[in-house]
């Protein structure tokens, strides 16, 4: 009774994983769209000590099949240079220096950045993000084939084992951002590291101006656009959009995640969250205690082969951390109190050597 209690569990997590996992890739255009090489394109990149990133992102925007008209990058109180790099490698750089009372540091580098662009096309990329040769061109045809905004999961660059330990939330980023049920969330999110819009769809939907105050920037961004009645499409980056998350190591990994871990469940689709749930339970029950029951360890290899599947499609993360899946969902779990700490406790969230109080998205 006990085994099939404990294998129907674990089919309910396998069920709900591939439930959430979609691969809607990003896909290089076959031909050029006339619609599209008729319009500018403006980069905006917002960068706060972000030196070792940028001249990877600014030569790849170098050799776009799309050339870009502008790039902007927002300096956002920078001490290593970013600024100078930036200005070196050809991109037009906008110095931040204080913050204007109400503002989180990116969502005000995102709009003045915006404000110092003229591109019919606005392409939002953070500074870890690298693009192939067809990436600008990939990224506005897709735009233009949704008729509003898209946003785009990179594939996660992970060299080092440390930062392989991230595989469950690159896991659980694409299915939260690819969900099935998001599509109908009032809240469907836009995933912030690659948001791609129109001028006009971006003031339609009021910008960054219009959640200044809020961490979770990219979620409610999207809401802004939902609201507008604006359509709304996400994708896998694959082949042509990457990036490079944390090379900092654990603890600015768990710094980054935790600052929007808690605060982003709380708008996702009830069904989104019960079926990450179902599924992290799955990979508890497996990682933990696959040596009491021959159940159990057959639902760790499962486990091990579904996220294997799905690693080739999130990043580099190899076969040793799908196998080993206990350590990225211990790491998960310790991130998730970390948060928890932060949001419930603290009432603000610490990045990149500011403390952000923390507002409700009302408010905005």
């Amino acid at each position: 009774m006990l085994e099939a209690a404990i294998g129907a569990v674990l089919a309910a997590g396998l069920w709900a994983g591939w439930r959430l996992f979609d691969r809607k890739l990003l896909r290089a255009p076959a031909d050029a769209s006339p619609d599209v090489s008729r319009k500018t394109v403006s980069v905006v990149i917002p960068a706060r000590n972000e030196a070792a990133n940028l001249p990877h992102l600014l030569e790849s925007l170098r050799g776009q099949t799309l050339p870009p008209a502008e790039i902007v990058v927002v300096d956002d109180g920078s001490g290593d240079g970013t600024g100078e790099i930036a200005a070196r490698l050809g991109a037009k750089v906008i110095r931040h220096d204080e913050l204007p009372p109400g503002w989180t540091g990116k969502n005000w580098a995102l709009w003045d950045g915006f404000l110092h662009t003229t591109g019919e096309i606005v392409v939002f990329l953070d500074a870890d993000v690298r693009l192939a040769p067809q990436g600008l061109e990939a990224l506005a045809s897709a735009r233009e084939r949704a008729g509003g905004v898209i946003s785009v999961v990179p594939y996660h660059i992970a060299p080092r084992m440390v930062e392989r330990l991230t595989l469950v939330f690159n896991i659980l980023g694409i299915f939260v951002f690819m969900s099935p049920y998001e599509a109908g969330n009032p809240q469907q999110g836009l995933y912030g590291p690659c948001i791609v819009t129109s001028r006009e769809d971006y003031l339609r939907a009021g910008g960054h101006a219009g959640i200044r105050s809020l961490v979770i920037d990219d979620l409610a961004l999207g809401a802004r656009y939902k609201a507008a009645g604006i359509p709304l499409v996400n994708y896998l980056g694959g082949s042509l959009v990457s990036y490079r998350m944390y090379p900092g190591g654990i603890r600015q990994a768990a710094e980054g995640f935790a600052k929007s871990a808690v605060p982003s469940m709380a708008v996702l689709n009830r069904m989104t969250v019960f079926l990450c749930a179902l599924w992290m339970i799955g990979m508890f029950l497996t990682g933990l205690f696959f040596w009491m029951d021959w159940v159990l360890a057959a639902g760790l290899v499962l486990y091990a082969a579904q996220l294997y599947r799905m690693a080739r499609h999130a990043g580099t993360f190899g076969l040793l951390m799908p196998v080993l899946h206990v350590l990225p969902a211990l790491f998960f779990a310790g991130v998730m109190l970390y948060s928890v700490y932060q949001t419930a406790w603290l009432g603000r969230v610490s990045w990149k050597g500011r403390k952000i109080r923390l507002e409700s998205r009302r408010d905005a």
